[in-house]
């Protein structure tokens, strides 16, 4: 019993499978995806995030706020007039396209993302960072649109749709166009559609770069394509913006490098750099992943300690047999020779 006892904490196969608790390789770790669904966990992460959800609630209202306000209307005179002349076109990316392809896109992705992992942390931090991402740079691009109110590069058909200019005695602009044009004319700085589209796309691109593991230094550049090809979509909606006259080039640059660094801090708010070896999950799911160890490492102490207390007390009912057989043997020989001396 105790030769068992030993050779069974000797056994490789239990010595494996104590070291596999402790040094688990990322491949192994996706084998552990799935036991935490939408149906099984959604309800407790997305009340685990309820204060974040109501900040996101009210990111809408003061987004709603920010386009019902009017901006800054700011001094335009005769000379300045002469860069604000160009053609008044419609836009080539139109404004309801904008959630579609910078919202929407992405939760496609994510969503289909989780139906193959089945990792409701993921599909619950991924749509929580782009939208915050989104309304993030939403506020502070109309905040600041707001404040500054420069004029667009097609001001002054806006403000005179006649061709007909009148200045006031100061020598500022007297617009005898429609209000609602005249007030959309002084919202340039920074361009909206360039920052929106960058806060969604490069958000999407940081998580595609940490799902296909794209910085895994095994020397794959075509996993670049795939990161960048969002990147290219928000560029050429910034350019279309000053090729369609509504912007000047600094404000698609401005509105650019705003969504991009939104994006950029939300995106680490949950998720790994992606350069990291655990950049394809969610800090969330390795905290998870963490405890379940923790816990099985525990029970597999307490387990080996059963197992001890159990060899040790066989021991010792072994040390107690010997023990008593050992005084019966030396009992008997004391009355085998009382009885000898008699006769």
């Amino acid at each position: 019993m105790v030769l068992s006892g030993m050779n069974f904490f000797r056994s490789p196969t239990w010595l494996e499978k104590i070291k596999a608790m402790f040094h688990t390789e990322p491949g192994m770790r996706e084998v552990q995806l799935g036991g935490h669904t939408l149906k099984s966990h959604g309800y407790t992460v997305a009340r685990g995030h309820m204060h974040d959800w109501f900040i996101l609630f009210l990111l809408v209202a003061i987004e709603i706020g920010l386009n019902v306000i009017h901006p800054f209307y700011r001094f335009v005179g005769k000379e300045m007039m002469d860069d604000l002349r160009y053609p008044l076109k419609s836009n080539t990316v139109p404004v309801w396209t904008v959630p579609i392809y910078a919202m929407m896109l992405p939760i496609l992705v994510f969503t289909f993302i989780y139906f193959r992992r089945r990792d409701v942390y993921d599909l619950h931090h991924a749509i929580l960072g782009l939208l915050f991402s989104i309304l993030i740079t939403g506020v502070i691009t109309d905040a600041i649109k707001d404040a500054v109110g420069r004029p667009r590069p097609d001001f002054f058909w806006r403000c005179f749709p006649d061709g007909k200019e009148a200045y006031d005695s100061l020598g500022d602009a007297i617009c005898t166009g429609e209000s609602s044009v005249i007030k959309e004319g002084h919202k340039s700085f920074p361009s909206g559609h360039t920052s929106w589209s960058f806060a969604g796309l490069s958000f999407l691109s940081l998580y595609l770069s940490g799902k296909i593991r794209a910085f895994d230094r095994t020397g794959h550049v075509a996993k670049l394509c795939l990161v960048f090809l969002p990147l290219l979509a928000a560029a050429l909606v910034g350019i279309s913006r000053v090729d369609d006259y509504w912007h000047h080039w600094q404000d698609v640059f401005t509105g650019g490098l705003l969504g991009l660094t939104v994006a950029t801090f939300c995106y680490l708010q949950f998720f790994p750099p992606p350069y990291q070896t655990d950049g394809w999950g969610t800090y969330a799911y390795f905290r998870m992943l963490e405890e379940s160890r923790s816990a099985e490492s525990a029970s597999a102490v307490n387990g080996l300690n059963a197992q001890r207390m159990e060899v040790q007390v066989q021991q010792q009912e072994e040390r107690n047999n010997h023990e008593f057989l050992g005084l019966s043997d030396a009992h008997d020989t004391n009355l085998n020779d009382i009885e000898y001396g008699r006769r």
